[in-house]
């Protein structure tokens, strides 16, 4: 996928994207928050197929629904987005993880290891964003984390078998 961006003076930014399936999209973002989404006609770059346009908290939401915030494939037990040296990585704990029924503030996670835990998902698909320091974690829990790759090693090795 490439994506090109380009600011917008007066409006906001403008991100275009080609999906390895051939789809091209424009994503503008607006500086009072709204969001336009135009799918490019593939025979005429310069003829949009569908528009559809979202309120801020409509796109946070649909971007957690695109992003696996809501549903995870059961194939994708483990994925991984890289931005830079940043990298947001989804995976599963098991249930002999040595951090079973810890809080996150008892492991000291973001100190040992780097990384930080920005969401949850339960056994129940029940989502946790941004879970504080008194929150615990349970076996078959999907944990979706973020920080530099060798941090994100550090984090999966110490949650699951300690330091």
């Amino acid at each position: 996928m490439n994506i090109g961006e380009t600011d917008l003076p007066g409006i906001g930014r403008k991100f275009e994207v080609s999906a390895r399936s051939g789809d091209h999209l424009v994503i503008i973002i607006h500086d009072d928050g709204r969001r336009e989404l135009y799918r490019l006609n593939p025979d005429d770059p310069d003829e949009s197929i569908s528009i559809a346009t979202f309120e801020d908290d409509e796109a946070r939401h649909l971007a957690g629904i695109i992003g696996g915030m809501t549903y995870q494939p059961k194939a994708l037990e483990t994925i991984e987005v890289a931005l830079d040296d940043l990298v947001i990585e989804w995976f599963k704990l098991e249930r002999d993880a040595s951090c079973i029924g810890n809080t996150i503030g008892d492991l000291k996670v973001r100190q040992m290891t780097g990384a930080t835990i920005i969401a949850v998902i339960d056994k129940g698909h029940q989502n946790h964003l941004i879970p504080g320091p008194d929150f615990p974690l349970a076996a078959g829990s999907t944990l979706i984390v973020a920080g530099e790759r060798e941090q994100l090693k550090t984090l999966k090795m110490y949650l699951q078998k300690g330091l």
